[in-house]
């Protein structure tokens, strides 16, 4: 007899997270013009941190193992470094 165990509020939380993260990614690839080469960056480390929520699920941990939190400072980094820059872009144009 097989015994469904209900999904913990971390899991469904993650669950949750990582589809909006896919979704953003998706949202930004399909809208993104490449106007510079890095541009595609950001997509792929939304889509990065979607997945990181879903390894995380299984770990129970969002800094072990020890790549999983290098992923997640990674993803971390491209996004403050976007935003870094389209802050930049907004004074230059302001």
């Amino acid at each position: 007899m097989n015994e469904e165990v209900p999904l913990s509020l971390h899991a469904v939380f993650n669950y949750g997270e990582a589809g909006l993260w896919l979704i953003i990614a998706l949202a930004l690839a399909l809208r993104l013009r490449m106007k510079r080469p890095w541009r595609w960056l950001l997509p792929v480390a939304f889509a990065c941190f979607g997945v990181s929520d879903l390894i995380e699920v299984q770990t129970g941990a969002w800094w072990e193992p020890w790549w999983l939190f290098v992923l997640k400072a990674a993803c971390v980094l491209v996004f403050l470094l976007a935003w870094n820059a389209h802050r930049r872009q907004g004074k230059a144009h302001g």
